[in-house]
């Protein structure tokens, strides 16, 4: 009457490395998103201020015009 010791399966007993792999990999991705962010947007280059466009303005309604009401 010997009580059965408890045998884990590979998957069970690699569960926290594999755990901490994901997290690895996934911390991996993210770090590599923002560095190529930041490396990105301090070498863009700078807007030419010249190069603008503006939209025209828009010309006053004529006083004369009939507004029909109902």
């Amino acid at each position: 009457m010997f009580m059965k010791t408890r045998s884990f399966t590979p998957v069970g007993s690699l569960h926290p490395i594999l755990f901490f792999a994901v997290v690895y990999v996934v911390a991996l991705l993210f770090s590599i998103f923002i560095c190529s962010s930041l490396f990105y947007s301090c070498n863009a280059k700078p807007a030419k201020i010249g190069s603008q466009f503006s939209t025209p303005v828009e010309q006053p309604a004529n006083s004369n015009a009939v507004v029909a009401l109902r």
